[in-house]
C-alpha cells in the first residue's frame, strides 16, 4: 500500500467519522457525568499512562479550557516519595503494568465524593490503570473509560484479576482505533501512523464542548480560562489544591 500524507488524511477522516457515528452517545453520557460533578463542586481526575495522559493535557491549562480538571501523573509516584526513581524506571518490571501500586498514587490527592474519574488506556490491560479505575469505583465515584476495544479484545489482561479496564466504566468510550494503534499498512509487516492520541483528543474536546453546553443550559457559571488575568487567577484559586 502506498503511504503518504494524502492517504493518511483520508484514513484519519474516515476513522473520525466512525468514531463520531459510533461513540457520540457515550461522549454525551460522559459529559453529563462531568457536568453534574462540576455543578456539585467536583473536579475531574484524569489518569492515563504513557501517551494516554495526552487526553487530559489537551483540555487543561489553556485559554478556553475547563479549570476543574486534575491530571494524575505517574511522575507523582516519585515526586511524593511513594516509590524510588530506580523502581519507577525499572525496565524489567514495567511500572504501568504493575498491580497493587495504584493506591499509593490515589491517596496523594484531595479527592471528594462528588468527583469523577476519566481513565485512559489504549490497550486497557495494564495493572496501574485497572487499579485506579477499581479504586475509584470502590470509593463510589463515576468512572469514564477511554480505550481501544479493537486492541483490548485482542489481548489478554495483565491484571491478576483477569479483568480489563472497560469492565470498570460507568461510561466506556471506544476510540475506534486499530489493534496496535498504527493505522496504515506498508508493503512489509510494519504499520505506521499511530492514531490513538488524535482520537483521544477529539473525544476530549467533544466532551468539553458538550459539558459547556450542559452548564450553559443549567445557567451555571462556566469555570473556563478566558485569558483575562484577574478572572483566571480567581478561578484557579477557587480550585487550589484540587485541580
Amino acid at each position: 500500500m502506498e503511504v503518504n500524507a494524502g492517504v493518511f488524511k483520508q484514513a484519519i477522516f474516515d476513522l473520525l467519522d466512525t468514531l463520531y457515528e459510533k461513540e457520540s452517545a457515550n461522549i454525551d453520557a460522559a459529559a453529563q457525568l462531568i457536568s453534574d460533578s462540576i455543578q456539585q463542586g467536583g473536579v475531574v481526575h484524569v489518569f492515563g499512562s504513557g501517551h494516554s495522559v495526552g487526553l487530559g493535557i489537551d483540555i487543561k491549562n489553556r485559554v478556553g479550557s475547563l479549570v476543574p480538571i486534575h491530571i494524575m501523573e505517574t511522575n507523582d509516584f516519585v515526586k511524593s516519595g511513594a516509590v524510588t526513581l530506580a523502581e519507577f524506571k525499572d525496565k524489567t518490571n514495567v511500572f504501568e503494568r504493575r498491580a497493587d501500586v495504584a493506591d499509593r498514587l490515589y491517596n496523594l490527592y484531595d479527592i471528594k465524593p462528588q468527583d469523577v474519574f476519566i481513565v485512559i488506556s489504549n490497550s486497557g490491560i495494564n495493572g496501574v490503570v485497572i487499579d485506579i479505575a477499581n479504586l475509584a469505583k470502590t470509593n463510589g465515584h463515576k468512572v469514564i473509560i477511554c480505550t481501544c476495544m479493537n486492541h483490548t479484545n485482542a489481548e489478554s489482561s495483565r491484571h491478576p484479576s483477569g479483568k480489563k479496564l472497560y469492565e470498570f466504566g460507568d461510561v466506556v468510550i471506544d476510540n475506534c482505533g486499530p489493534h496496535g494503534d498504527a493505522l496504515l499498512p506498508t508493503d512489509g509487516v510494519a504499520k505506521v501512523c499511530s492514531v490513538s492520541s488524535i482520537c483521544n483528543n477529539a473525544i476530549a474536546q467533544s466532551m468539553a464542548a458538550k459539558i459547556i453546553e450542559n452548564l450553559q443550559q443549567a445557567n451555571y457559571p462556566l469555570p473556563v480560562l478566558t485569558g483575562e488575568p484577574d478572572h483566571d487567577q480567581a478561578l484557579i484559586e477557587s480550585y487550589k489544591g484540587r485541580a
